[in-house]
C-alpha cells in the first residue's frame, strides 16, 4: 500500500508540483490541502484584470475539477493545516481530519504584512492576497470614489493603475523617498512616479502614517474608515483604503514543527528542508541562489513555478539542483516592466534608451558581469537578458549604453 505524497498549500508552487509528480511517474496517492475554497488559481491577475472586472473567476484557475479527478489528485480545500507532526509524518487539519505522508511538500506561500497603526481594524480597510480579497475590494470601486493606497510597491502601484483606469480618485502613500525602492533603480522609480502622476494618481513620498480615522462616533458598530491621517497632521479623505506594505512568509507551521526557518523555510539546493522527508517551494522558502551566491526569499510566480517543479522531481528521487536565474514582472497602465536577475552587489549601472520614449532598460554590472536588467516596454532586452545573465555575459559598457545596438550584440 502506498503512503501518500502530501502537499500543504494550493497556489502556484503546489499546483506545479502536483502536475510534475503525476507527469514524472508518481502513481501513489497525492493529496493537496489548501485553506481557500477555490481550486488552485493564478494570482498575478488579481491586482489587474480580475480586479478591473476584465477576467472571470473561472479563468483564474490553473485546471478545472475534472482534470484533478482524472489524475487522481485529491484536493482537500477550504481548511488550513493546524499542526504538523514531523516525527509521526502526520498533519492535522482545522476541520478535524488528518493525513499521513511518506513525503511532504510545504507550499504555504505568504500573507500580507499587517498595518500596525490605530484604526487598521476599521471597515473599509483592505488587503490583497486572495480572490476573495479582490471580490470584497471590487464592491468599493465605484467611479469617483476616493482610494488611498498605503505602500508604493508592485501591488500598491498595480492596484493604483487599475483603480485609476476604473475612474477612481487615487492617492498612494509611500514612506520611502521613491516607489518600488526595494527592487528597482532610481531611474525606473522616477519614471513610474511620473507616469502615475500623468495618469492622475497622487503619489506622496516620505509620507509617514499616523492613523486611520473614522467619522463614525466611538462605540458605534462596524465603524468605517473615512480618512488616512499622516504623521505630519495631513488628512487624506478615503472611501476605502488598501494596505500594500509587503508580505511575510507563512513559515509558522514549519517553525512549530522544528524545521529550520529564517524569514522563510530554509531549504538546500534540492528544495529539501532540515527534515529529510519534507521539501518546500514558493514564497515561503529561503534558499541560497547558486548563480548569485545569495540567500534569498523570492516572491514571484516564476520562482514558485520553478521551485515547485524542482521540489517534485527531487521528491521522486530525480536529483535536480534548483539554480534558476529569477525574473519578475509588473503591469501598470500600458507599461510592462520585467526584471531579470538580482542587482545586489552591483558596481556599475548603464541605462539603455531614453525613459522619455517609454521603452528603455537599466543594466547592472558586477566586476564586468551582467547580473540584472530592468526593462520597461523593451521585450528584446528582457528576452536577451534571460539568456545573457545565466551565461555570465560580460558586455562592453560603451556598447551597452548604445540602444541602437541589440543587447545580445554588446558582448
Amino acid at each position: 500500500m502506498f503512503t501518500p505524497i502530501l502537499i500543504v498549500g494550493a497556489g502556484q508552487a503546489a499546483a506545479q508540483a502536483a502536475e510534475t509528480l503525476r507527469k514524472k511517474g508518481h502513481v501513489g496517492p497525492l493529496i493537496v490541502v489548501g485553506d481557500e475554497d477555490l481550486l488552485p488559481y493564478q494570482r498575478p491577475p488579481l491586482s489587474k484584470k480580475y480586479l478591473a472586472g476584465a477576467m472571470e473567476k473561472d479563468r483564474l484557475l490553473f485546471r478545472h475539477a475534472d482534470h484533478y479527478a482524472q489524475h487522481a489528485v485529491d484536493l482537500h480545500l477550504g481548511f488550513a493545516v493546524a499542526n504538523l507532526d514531523a516525527a509521526a509524518h502526520r498533519v492535522e487539519v482545522t476541520d478535524g481530519s488528518h493525513f499521513e505522508y511518506e513525503k511532504l511538500l510545504l507550499a504555504t506561500g505568504s500573507r500580507p504584512r499587517l498595518l500596525p497603526v490605530l484604526g487598521a481594524e476599521l471597515a473599509g480597510v483592505h488587503y490583497l492576497r486572495t480572490a476573495a480579497d479582490v471580490d470584497r475590494l471590487r464592491t468599493e470601486m465605484k467611479p469617483g470614489s476616493r482610494a488611498v493606497i498605503i505602500g508604493g510597491g508592485y501591488i500598491g502601484l498595480e492596484v493604483a493603475s487599475t483603480c485609476r483606469e476604473s475612474g477612481l480618485n487615487v492617492t498612494v502613500v509611500e514612506a520611502a523617498d521613491r516607489v518600488m525602492g526595494r527592487v528597482i533603480s532610481p531611474v525606473v522609480s522616477r519614471f513610474y512616479e511620473a507616469e502615475h502622476a500623468r495618469h492622475g494618481v497622487q503619489v506622496l513620498l516620505n509620507a509617514r502614517l499616523g492613523e486611520l480615522v473614522s467619522a463614525d462616533p466611538p462605540g458605534a458598530g462596524n465603524r468605517r474608515v473615512s480618512a488616512v491621517r499622516l504623521a505630519d497632521g495631513r488628512e487624506l479623505p478615503a472611501d476605502f483604503v488598501l494596505v500594500a506594505v509587503g508580505v511575510v512568509a507563512n513559515d509558522a507551521l514549519a517553525l512549530a514543527a522544528g524545521l529550520a526557518c529564517e524569514d522563510g523555510i530554509l531549504v538546500d539546493e534540492y528544495c529539501r528542508t532540515s527534515d529529510a522527508a519534507i521539501w518546500a517551494a514558493g514564497d515561503c522558502v529561503r534558499q541560497r541562489n547558486r548563480h548569485f551566491d545569495l540567500s534569498v526569499r523570492l516572491e514571484s510566480v516564476d520562482n514558485a513555478f520553478e521551485q515547485g517543479t524542482s521540489a517534485a522531481l527531487n521528491m521522486l528521487g530525480l536529483a535536480t539542483v534548483h539554480d534558476k536565474v529569477p525574473w519578475f514582472w509588473s503591469d501598470q497602465f500600458d507599461l510592462k516592466m520585467v526584471i531579470v536577475g538580482l542587482a545586489a552587489g552591483h558596481d556599475q549601472v548603464v541605462v539603455r534608451g531614453d525613459p522619455a520614449s517609454r521603452a528603455f532598460s537599466v543594466c547592472y554590472l558586477k566586476r564586468g558581469e551582467l547580473i540584472a536588467v530592468e526593462s520597461v516596454n523593451h521585450i528584446k532586452d528582457q528576452m536577451a537578458a534571460r539568456k545573457l545573465i545565466p551565461a555570465r555575459a560580460r558586455p562592453d559598457p560603451a556598447k551597452l549604453a548604445n540602444d541602437s545596438i541589440a543587447l545580445k550584440d554588446t558582448l
